[in-house]
């Protein structure tokens, strides 16, 4: 039996959405399993987003379908379960961070409580920043404040809303390794609402695209965005493959750093992570280059044997490569001309080219 959110928690910490409601003209009809981790909402404006998460929130309700965390039940329009908001121990994180103006930052994390209090300080790096008010602090560190003050509540789940959508990118490199050390620190579900696919390469574990109030695809992050399929979904400029690398080595007089991972070794230039750390990355797919032969007198310092998996060309005048490299995945987007005079097909085998600079640090996280 399942349980309510104040009794037992029992089973896989999953998150379980199954929900239907009409809101004028628009009907959403949301359906979804994740895992325990970061499960990312992508999709146009107006495709249901923060209808999802509100609903979840219980700051709206469905006309019907069901809503459960760790197998507590939030919502079921069968049984008759509709808890209140302030029962289903969730944290909401908003665009806006809406502190108290008037209180200094240990006031306003201790609004939410205390649970964890040393803890959350120390994951957020808010120890400096304790008798401070909210007028001083930086876009950044005002939600990393807002962050704290929701897992002060002892959620079973945490909401984000589109988080960094009002920073600029200097704050969004600032918050994004907190973000990360959240995830993997205090192993909480987390529903994340991003119209960035930077950011969600870097952060989620599973990701849900939504169209028109439909979930169009959902699955583990690598697989989605890797997959040919999905570059009309999330658009041909944010399509590419995400990966795990370990770093190796570094080549201090170049300022590169040289990553392994199951189909080789990328360089790549800066100076990030330690000897040993896994590295997540994310390639976009213009930045793949196919060549029929190993290439020679190149500029590029990245060139992998590569197996042709899958070919979508869609209907405009690009085609999307599956690829598989070792035992992960890569996307190339190129012409269809150019598909045609390769004369490209599945199980086709052939190298893949990545330019050093390919790689922003926006696409680059732990």
């Amino acid at each position: 039996m399942a349980g309510t959110a104040d009794g037992a928690q029992s089973g896989a910490r999953m998150i379980q959405v199954d929900i239907r409601k009409k809101l004028g003209a628009f009907d959403l009809q949301t359906q979804f399993e994740a895992p325990a981790g970061v499960t990312a909402i992508f999709g146009p404006s107006g495709s249901g987003k923060t209808s999802i998460v509100n609903a979840v929130a219980g700051l709206s309700h469905p006309d019907s379908g069901r809503i459960a965390v760790n197998d507590v039940v939030l919502f079921d329009s069968d049984a008759g379960i509709n808890l209140p908001p302030q029962k289903r121990r969730i944290g909401y994180v908003f665009q806006d961070a809406r502190l108290f103006p008037h209180m200094t930052v240990l006031r306003n994390l201790r609004y939410g409580g205390q649970h964890d209090e040393a803890q959350v300080i120390d994951v957020l790096g808010l120890s400096n920043l304790l008798d401070r008010t909210p007028a001083g602090l930086s876009g950044g560190e005002r939600q990393r404040v807002a962050l704290g003050r929701a897992l002060m509540c002892h959620p079973q789940l945490l909401l984000m809303d589109e988080p960094l959508a009002a920073l600029d990118t200097a704050r969004k490199a600032e918050i994004l390794p907190y973000i990360e050390r959240l995830r993997d620190t205090v192993r909480i579900p987390i529903l994340y609402v991003s119209h960035d696919i930077s950011e969600i390469a870097r952060l989620a574990t599973t990701l849900v695209v939504l169209d028109n109030g439909k979930v169009v695809v959902n699955g583990p992050v690598g697989q989605v965005l890797s997959h040919p399929d999905a570059v009309p979904l999330v658009g041909v400029r944010a399509a590419g493959a995400v990966i795990t690398t370990r770093v190796v080595g570094r080549l201090l007089d170049d300022g590169l750093t040289e990553l392994a991972f199951s189909g080789g070794r990328l360089l790549l230039p800066g100076n990030f992570g330690v000897v040993g750390q896994n590295v997540r990355l994310r390639i976009p797919a213009q930045d793949v280059i196919l060549a029929l032969e190993a290439p020679e007198g190149l500029s590029a310092l990245n060139v992998l044997p590569v197996e042709i998996t899958q070919i979508n060309q869609g209907r405009g005048p690009g085609v999307a490569i599956g690829l598989k490299a070792g035992k992960d995945h890569l996307l190339a987007r190129v012409t269809r001309r150019s598909a045609l005079r390769m004369e490209l097909s599945v199980g086709q085998k052939l190298f893949a080219i990545i330019k050093a600079t390919a790689v922003g640090p926006e696409d680059i996280g732990s």
